[in-house]
């Protein structure tokens, strides 16, 4: 606000200076001037005001796009998990109807399971490692 008031400071005295030389100083010419200062200043801060309303409706709607957008990346890449578990949980069902329980592989993942509420969680765990 400090430039705007420099300006209209200028532009007062540049209007002082130029009003002896077109007719005599009248006291009211001085006086009607100042209350446009305030006038002017008022809507320059209107229009500042406006501005940043502006800028600020900009940036929530930048950041609500920004939101939505991460929001969109989430929910695909638990969709992209979800297939990748159904993808595993088959070829777990698979490795489990191969696997020979008496196998060196077979006795291991008995006692590898041991610690998953169920074989397929544990073959889907197994295989995962194991890729």
């Amino acid at each position: 606000m400090d430039s705007i008031d420099k300006l209209l400071a200028e532009l007062k005295t540049e209007y002082q200076e130029e009003q002896p030389k077109q007719q005599p100083p009248k006291s009211n010419t001085a006086k009607s001037f100042i209350p446009t200062s305030p006038k002017s200043g008022s809507l320059i801060d209107n229009l500042l005001a406006e501005v940043q309303s502006d800028f600020a409706e900009k940036d929530a709607a930048e950041e609500l796009k920004r939101q939505q957008e991460l929001e969109q990346e989430r929910i695909h890449k638990e969709q992209l998990k979800a297939k990748q578990l159904e993808g595993l949980k088959v070829q777990a069902k698979e490795w489990l109807a191969k696997v020979d329980p008496l196998s060196p592989e077979g006795l291991w993942f008995e006692t590898f399971a041991e610690s998953y509420s169920s074989k397929l969680e544990a073959a889907i765990e197994y295989l995962r490692n194991n890729e």
